[in-house]
């Protein structure tokens, strides 16, 4: 390959992954890397854990320090230094020198551009004049951060954000003992969670003692920060206040040099990672990313995303032209003891694009219920009643969530169906699974739904059915009737089902529920093999009351979404 000169603008996991890529891959080109901050690459989701006291040595957040990574790949690093603007006629770029002032030219052959991602910041009246007021997306964020916690010793916190930076900042600040309240204009926490799935995350901060304030944003911030009113008209008294209501794509060079521009302002690229000039690329939080599953195009800043794009592009660069398939949206979080993990589209995503799809929820155990530790999980899967495509899933727990999100990942990528996940053989040992591994019996319960063995009904349409007075049906057994039931339901445990058929309604559906939906299955078979017509809680009395409950709590009422399919 001939020599080139190619200029990468921004480090971290994008631009620093390219990097050194190029040279693995061409030992001769001239590679610059600008980067505008001190650090080229260092572990940006490690950071709120730092500020916490998880990680103890700052050092450990460093991937790559100048001097190694220029000594190892042969690179010209140039930290401090910012890009001004784009002359794509003359194929060269402006910076200046942060430490100097001094401003200079540097041509190109190629340019790569992979500027990241900044917090958005709310235009609200009295937030530049806060002086305890943080965001947290770099080295100096995270410092500013812990310098003021250590010196100050806040009391009170209050994070406007329950995405993931929000929630991981809301458990760390916790663990310092401070007292953490959290504001979030939408009627639930994690948005890349369905609104039941994120009903369990929910309940565990308010165990936890995080006061939760939904469906509420930030109106106004007064008394330099010590003041948040928030749109409802309450007022929080706070010593420090934390951003993380999302992050905007740092497209503004992009913007300036005229190249075209897509989702939420994010740079448009092709399935090369190419941008509108052919001498330009751009990868990692800045550019707009199609969907895996639909194709469509969106802005999904994620870290695996951001590493992949900055290997292919190399190799594009290089003489080996690699497409990006697309972005899965694959993420998790830690939220105090649980783990939250997603892997492609949500029911809301499906909902605006108008698909049928059909949902399957199972509450199995992390591993064998008869080994020690063995905890609740949640999984949900979303699929297609045409073909039985995996369309996404969702897992919360405090165990074992991540590897079946890993596998469904695996699963979505490979092309496999739900027909498929039974027959994935998975490592089993009680202390870690189950002779059946939860992956499999999703399987098994998306199968007979589209075989016509299990016909459900959600969580979200027990109100309607109460309201029209159907037969509802409570198969538990009675100390589980008596702690808790649907109100208006009808109760026969499952072991007197047969012998009080005759009691049942022939001529309406009956809808039945257990605890998370394994005896309702049991239930629904026997009954549909006596003639009679039955749908079941899909979930259990689990899933609904954990769903219900949140629903409560938050200041309205959430939208009843549409069934499709």
């Amino acid at each position: 390959m001939e020599k080139q000169k190619i200029v990468i603008v921004g480090g971290v996991a994008g631009g620093a992954t390219a990097a050194a890529r190029l040279r693995r891959v061409n030992e001769n080109s001239h590679i610059v890397l600008l980067e505008r901050g001190e650090h080229i690459s260092f572990a940006n989701c490690g950071l709120p854990y730092y500020i916490g006291g998880s990680i103890e040595k700052r050092e450990k957040l460093l991937v790559q320090t100048v001097e190694g990574m220029s000594r190892r790949f042969k690179l010209d690093i140039r930290n401090l230094s910012e890009v001004l603007n784009i002359n794509r006629e003359e194929k060269s770029v402006r910076i200046m020198d942060l430490s100097t002032g001094k401003e200079y030219e540097e041509t190109y052959d190629v340019l790569l551009l992979s500027p990241g991602a900044k917090p958005f910041l709310p235009p609200v009246t009295g937030i530049s004049e806060a002086k305890n007021i943080f965001s947290l997306r770099s080295i100096p964020d995270t410092d500013k951060i812990k310098t003021y916690v250590e010196q100050k010793k806040p009391k009170s916190a209050v994070i406007i954000g329950g995405g993931f930076i929000g929630l991981e900042m809301a458990e760390n600040l916790h663990e310092l003992g401070i007292n953490i309240r959290l504001v979030e204009r939408s009627g639930q926490v994690m948005e890349a969670l369905d609104f039941e799935m994120a009903a369990i995350v929910q309940e565990h901060l308010r165990a936890k003692g995080v006061e939760l304030f939904l469906n509420n944003g930030l109106e106004r911030i007064e008394a330099e920060g010590k003041k948040v009113i928030l749109q409802n008209g309450e007022e929080l008294d706070t010593d420090m206040i934390i951003m993380a209501a999302g992050v905007q794509p740092e497209s503004k060079l992009a913007e300036e040099a005229g190249l075209e521009l897509g989702s939420r302002n994010s740079i448009r690229v092709n399935e090369y990672l190419q941008t509108s000039d052919p001498s330009i690329y751009a990868v990692g939080d800045a550019i707009e990313v199609k969907d895996y599953i639909s194709g469509q195009a969106g802005f999904v800043p994620l870290a695996w995303p951001a590493n992949r794009q900055g290997r292919i592009v190399a190799d594009t660069i290089s003489g080996k032209p690699t497409v990006y398939k697309g972005t899965l949206g694959t993420a998790i979080a830690k939220v105090f003891d649980l783990t939250a993990a997603v892997t492609g589209n949500n029911e809301k995503i499906l909902q605006r694009r108008g698909v049928t799809y059909k949902v399957a929820h199972i509450h199995p155990s992390s591993h064998a219920g008869y080994y020690p530790g063995a905890t609740p999980l949640a999984l949900k899967m979303i699929f297609s009643p045409d073909n039985g495509t995996i369309l996404g899933a969702q897992a919360v727990g405090a165990k074992g969530a991540d590897k079946r999100i890993d596998v469904l990942a695996t699963a979505i990528k490979g092309g496999l169906t739900i027909y498929d996940l039974p027959e994935l053989e998975l490592a089993y040992a009680p202390p870690f699974s189950s002779a059946k591994d939860p992956v499999n019996m999703l399987g098994y319960v998306a199968q007979n739904m589209l075989d016509g063995k299990l016909e459900t009904f959600q969580w979200y349409e027990v109100p309607g059915l109460q309201e029209s007075g159907a037969f509802i049906l409570d198969v538990r057994e009675e100390k589980e009737w008596e702690a808790g039931h649907i109100d208006g339901a009808v109760h026969f445990p499952l072991d007197t089902l047969r012998n009080r058929i005759h009691e049942l309604p022939a001529s309406e559906t009956i809808y039945l529920y257990c605890h998370a939906g394994l005896r309702g299955y049991l239930a629904t078979r026997i009954l549909e093999e006596n003639g009679l017509r039955v749908k079941n809680l899909d979930g259990g009395n689990k899933t609904y009351r954990t769903a219900m409950n949140e629903r409560k709590l938050t200041e309205k009422a959430m939208p009843v979404p549409e069934v499709l399919g």
